[in-house]
């Protein structure tokens, strides 16, 4: 501090402080400057405590594509109108999750729930898995065509072990990595997949695709809203109270 003091006084050419033997004092024209430069550091502090208006700064959404799309964006309609900023970003739940932890997003729509200190999950909404057809499909769902999200079947393989009791047929036909290109291949007759319901309700009920089993239990993933452990700003709050009040309904 006293090179930085140093460093001013010889810019300005004139002394700051006077030395005493009980510390230091501001000299007149230290009170000046003060005075002079008071406006400009208010201004700075209330850029780093943030702005009173809560939707001022954009709050940071992370979450997988197909959920998000169809019914996070939906549910913030209402705080958009109100001035909510919002920047939305897509990807996989650890990539997010870390992103959460290294301030990239404000807060994530998570498909597992995080591990570790440093983050709070609440749980959001419950995504019951589906397997569908095309409609008019009449043949064993066991040895059709798979559709899948990825090479290595991570939705079908869980249904078809808590279902079906066997591990699914290795090589699906075609992979999409998005559950939504998945529903319009199935819905194209490519073959079978599995799906969470809500993305393909609608489709369900026209008719255009067929439930293809009706198991007791179907299987289930929890969906939460993460934010980071600590005093949460008021934009990314009111966001995530957004969602867990429209998740009711969802």
């Amino acid at each position: 501090m006293t090179a930085q003091v140093r460093a001013l006084e010889a810019q300005l050419g004139q002394q700051l402080f006077v030395r005493r033997a009980r510390g230091v004092t501001s000299t007149s024209v230290a009170d000046e400057l003060a005075a002079r430069i008071a406006p400009h550091v208010d201004a700075l502090a209330g850029v780093a405590l943030g702005p009173a208006d809560p939707f001022a700064v954009p709050v940071h959404l992370a979450g997988p594509a197909e959920l998000t799309t169809a019914r996070v964006l939906p549910a913030l309609a209402g705080l958009v109108s109100d001035g909510l900023k919002l920047r939305v970003s897509f990807g996989l739940a650890d990539d997010l999750l870390a992103g959460l932890v290294q301030r990239r997003f404000d807060l994530v729509v998570s498909t597992i729930r995080p591990r570790g200190r440093g983050l709070t999950a609440t749980p959001l909404t419950d995504e019951e898995f589906v397997l569908v057809g095309p409609r008019g499909f009449a043949a064993d769902p066991r040895t059709a065509p798979l559709v899948a999200y990825a090479e290595d079947l991570p939705i079908i393989r869980r249904y078809w072990r808590s279902v079906l009791g066997v591990r699914p047929p290795p090589g699906p036909a075609v992979v999409v990595p998005d559950l939504r290109g998945v529903l319009a291949c199935v819905l194209a007759g490519f073959g079978v997949s599995v799906l969470p319901r809500y993305l393909c309700a609608a489709e369900l009920a026209s008719g255009s695709l067929v439930a293809l089993l009706d198991p007791a239990e179907p299987p289930i993933n929890t969906l939460f809203v993460v934010t980071r452990t600590e005093p949460c700003r008021a934009g990314p709050a009111a966001v995530r109270d957004a969602l867990l009040a429209d998740a009711v309904s969802w």
